[in-house]
């Protein structure tokens, strides 16, 4: 009876209190953290203000995998249950009153906290995030995964006052007490819990001021202070943009900007904090391949669509992602001109138009959607929805319903009821179009950018043309290529038609100055003819490492006697963040006959296989490990490096390696390997190898 009471209870209190909580209003925290990075550990003190607005007696917070030393109301001990998922708390509270609960506890967080090269000897490689969109924070503080109930939250971190430490809101004051420092931030406005963040590292800033008036803080790492241009290039552009776009005031105090290593996304936008990718860090070179603009455009847009105004559950999720999306597209518009817009919608509409196609089409409304549903399609809406209601409707829309519902939650029906006050015309055509289908309508999306851009409408015409003549088709592409300036008409005709070109056509192509089509010509050629050796070998020069990867690689293949010339060309380039250039620079050079010399043949090969460390970022591993298993036998050590991969906290990464030891143990001789180095692991490694080896 004891065994079934506590499953009862463990039932009943899992349904009752995954609900909201109508009956009580949190409306304001102080928080107090301790970052431990040595366990790993969150020591932390949290204190609530909460108003019951109707009798009840008994409140909870979620809290996942938490200690509690102390569990106080106003001051006083308070019974609670402790469930491991949520602290309860049971107290008859009276309506109207206020209330302050006071936590103190610990946890070691399974998720969401991550704590990076604490565990290695390289100096300056130290780093605490978080990434707590969802509902995911109450990993670290008991809070709220419900994401309508919205907070205040007031955040003092305490730590080495060696670090630097930047969290949401603004940095009130600091106190140091011998090696410690504590950063006290404070927020003005309330906000969903999973918006909460900070990091922690070793970081240089750039402050100054919006147009606006709001401080700006770009941090960037100590040795990188040459990549900090072209990283936040446009950021005040952008931001300056975006606010007059809207038309709605930054609602946050300051905006911060943080790049950390191995984030799980490309960017996450915590209020008035976004923390990004270090991928996205780059030098001026990697800029046309790479570069921060739309996801800095979009997280920023968030700030408005997402964290001013919050969608009530996942059913409203275009109210967050497609507006973001939207925006960023509105923001390039804004830097790089309509026709970069215009073709970007183009490719977006391709990619909805192939997922409809196949059957695979998704609504709006649908909570499990797709990213590219929720983002492309929900910027499309938007795009269509602006047509129908004309520039002026459109923005006074958008403010009205920003004022309406800022800082609280809102579903799709909010938004459309706010946006239907400014036309005449019904908005059910399009609800059921563009939110409720499943197609995309990609007929009607071609004709409107016909409409919208000439370049677009020529190559339309282009295709049409081609599918329905007999006549000579390289003919009509030349036709158009001659009388048209437009780069992206020739790179898109390169992309498209590159295997029913003549050799003489791809020779005048190449005499062009625009890298994105040289950068066509050269990704979408299998074999170089001889006849166009020379212009593959002056891809070499281009300001854009794709195109220098991708070229080395081609004409090392294509031309053997001429590989040593083409590695001497290209050493010492590094590449991307992702180091795409020196990683297949290595693997060639170890590989070229007669090139290095013996000791020169071991260094380089050491680096190659180095590459495979927890000290490099998971973009690097990931390549390395590409590019080693297709021909050379992985060591032990990259083995090893195999396995800590496999319990990554990027799912991407992890899945990557995951499969690849899948692969390899289907290789008696490698799954032999693998038992004999399980016994050199501990913790989650040792149980992930043991569940694939399938030993005891």
């Amino acid at each position: 009876m004891n065994f079934i009471n506590s499953l009862l209870f463990f039932l009943l209190t899992g349904f009752l209190f995954s609900q909201p909580q109508p009956s009580v209003d949190f409306y304001k925290a102080d928080i107090e953290i301790t970052p431990d990075p040595d366990y790993k550990r969150i020591n932390g003190k949290v204190t609530y203000s909460f108003k019951a607005l109707n009798k009840t007696d008994s409140v909870f917070l979620d809290a996942k995998n938490m200690d509690f030393s102390s569990v106080l109301l106003n001051g006083k001990k308070v019974r609670h249950t402790n469930t491991k998922a949520k602290i309860i708390f049971y107290k008859k509270l009276k309506a109207d009153k206020t209330y302050k609960l006071t936590l103190n506890y610990y946890t070691i967080p399974e998720q969401t906290v991550y704590f990076l090269g604490w565990d290695d000897s390289i100096p300056d490689n130290n780093q605490i995030w978080t990434q707590g969109q969802g509902k995911y924070t109450s990993h670290w503080l008991p809070s709220f995964d419900d994401m309508n109930e919205k907070v205040e939250f007031d955040l003092s971190i305490t730590f080495d006052k060696e670090y630097e430490v930047i969290a949401n809101g603004k940095l009130k004051d600091t106190l140091l007490k011998d090696s410690l420092k504590t950063w006290f931030f404070d927020m003005h406005k309330p906000m969903s819990s999973y918006l909460l963040a900070f990091a922690i590292g070793n970081y240089n800033c750039n402050r100054f001021k919006s147009k606006s008036g709001i401080p700006m803080e770009l941090y960037y790492y100590p040795e990188d202070s040459l990549k900090e241009e072209p990283t936040y290039r446009y950021s005040t552009e952008i931001f300056d943009f975006l606010s007059d776009e809207i038309g709605i005031a930054y609602p946050w105090q300051n905006y911060k900007q943080i790049p950390v290593r191995d984030f799980l996304y490309a960017g996450m936008e915590n209020t008035g904090t976004t923390i990004f990718s270090d991928g996205f860090v780059i030098d001026r070179v990697a800029f046309v391949d790479k570069n921060y603009v739309n996801v800095n455009a979009h997280e920023m847009a968030h700030q408005w669509f997402g964290n001013l105004v919050t969608e009530k559950d996942g059913n409203h999720h275009w109210l967050h992602e497609g507006f973001a999306t939207y925006y960023a597209q509105l923001a390039e518009k804004k830097i790089f001109g309509e026709d970069y817009f215009y073709w970007k919608l183009y490719e977006s509409a391709k990619q909805l138009q192939k997922l409809s196609s196949q059957g695979k089409g998704e609504a709006l409304t649908n909570p499990k959607a797709s990213s590219l549903t929720f983002y492309e399609k929900g910027a499309w809406a938007l795009h269509i929805l602006r047509n129908i209601l004309g520039d002026i409707a459109f923005k006074e829309g958008i403010q009205s319903y920003l004022n309406k519902y800022k800082y609280s939650n809102v579903t799709i029906s909010d938004f459309i009821g706010e946006m239907q006050k400014f036309t005449d015309s019904d908005l059910m055509e399009f609800e059921q179009t563009w939110l409720l289908d499943t197609k995309f309508p990609y007929e009607k999306v071609k004709k409107l950018l016909s409409e919208s851009s000439g370049d677009l409408k020529t190559y339309f015409e282009l295709q049409w043309e081609l599918t329905s003549s007999n006549t000579n088709n390289e003919q009509l592409i030349k036709n158009v290529w001659d009388n048209n300036s437009s780069p992206r008409i020739k790179e898109n005709i390169i992309l498209d038609y590159h295997k029913s070109l003549s050799e003489s056509f791809l020779k005048n192509a190449f005499t062009t100055k625009d890298l994105q089509t040289r950068q066509a010509l050269c990704i979408t050629a299998d074999r170089i003819p001889s006849g166009l050796k020379n212009q593959f070998e002056s891809l070499l020069q281009d300001n854009s490492y794709i195109t220098i990867e991708n070229a080395l690689y081609r004409l090392w293949i294509s031309y053997p006697n001429d590989r040593i010339t083409y590695l001497e060309k290209t050493k010492g380039i590094i590449g991307l963040p992702n180091k795409n250039v020196r990683l297949l620079w290595l693997f060639l050079a170890v590989l070229t006959k007669d090139y290095l010399n013996d000791v020169q043949k071991a260094d380089y090969t050491e680096e190659l296989f180095g590459y495979t460390s927890a000290v490099y970022s998971f973009e690097v591993r990931q390549n390395a490990f590409s590019l080693l298993v297709e021909v050379f036998p992985l060591t032990d050590q990259n083995l090893l490096d195999l396995i800590n991969a496999s319990v990554h906290h990027s799912w991407q990464f992890r899945n990557f390696a995951r499969n690849l030891i899948e692969r390899l143990l289907k290789d008696d001789k490698q799954k032999e390997r693998f038992l004999k180095l399980s016994k050199e692991l501990k913790g989650k490694e040792l149980r992930y190898i043991k569940s694939k080896l399938e030993v005891e």
